[in-house]
């Protein structure tokens, strides 16, 4: 009976580790994921979640909780609930898999997020048109701000 559930868990994490796609780290005590799976609650996939800002990340609220998440990771959920998987925000206990919070799908969407690509698109560029606008407004900023500043003199100047 142990060997089986260590059987069980390994598979998992090898499963969660491919399906995660850039997310692809081991699951540890204390991290959140959000989890799919089937009619039969076999783990299907997931894609982990964050309690604490980072690059690439945006910040959501799933029932009444901040996290930052991936757009990526928010049109893997919505794909999830169309092809009539369950999605739930899941908590890594060191004992299992603790529900925390049902139906993120209907808390978060693309929609809400000021983004509206198809989700297949976003999940395909690990983004959006968007974000990768912004990186480059961002970058053309820093160079004007330099400009505006006047520059040290130097001997050719004098």
């Amino acid at each position: 009976m142990q060997f089986q559930k260590f059987l069980l868990t390994i598979g998992f994490l090898l499963i969660s580790s491919t399906h995660a796609g850039a997310q692809s780290e081991i699951p540890a005590v204390g991290d959140t994921y959000i989890i799919s799976r089937d009619d039969n609650r076999n783990f299907r996939g997931s894609h982990r979640i964050y309690n604490r800002q980072s690059d690439g990340l945006v910040e959501v609220e799933y029932c009444n909780r901040s996290y930052w998440v991936r757009y990526a990771t928010v049109a893997w959920t919505q794909l999830e609930v169309e092809n009539d998987y369950e999605v739930r925000v899941e908590f890594n206990w060191g004992k299992g898999w603790r529900p925390i919070c049902d139906r993120p799908d209907q808390q978060v969407t693309l929609e809400g997020l000021g983004i509206s690509d198809d989700p297949r698109v976003v999940i395909q560029n690990g983004g959006t048109a968007l974000d990768k606008a912004n990186r480059f407004a961002a970058i053309r900023d820093a160079f004007n701000a330099q400009r505006k500043e006047k520059a040290t003199k130097s001997f050719h100047d004098e």
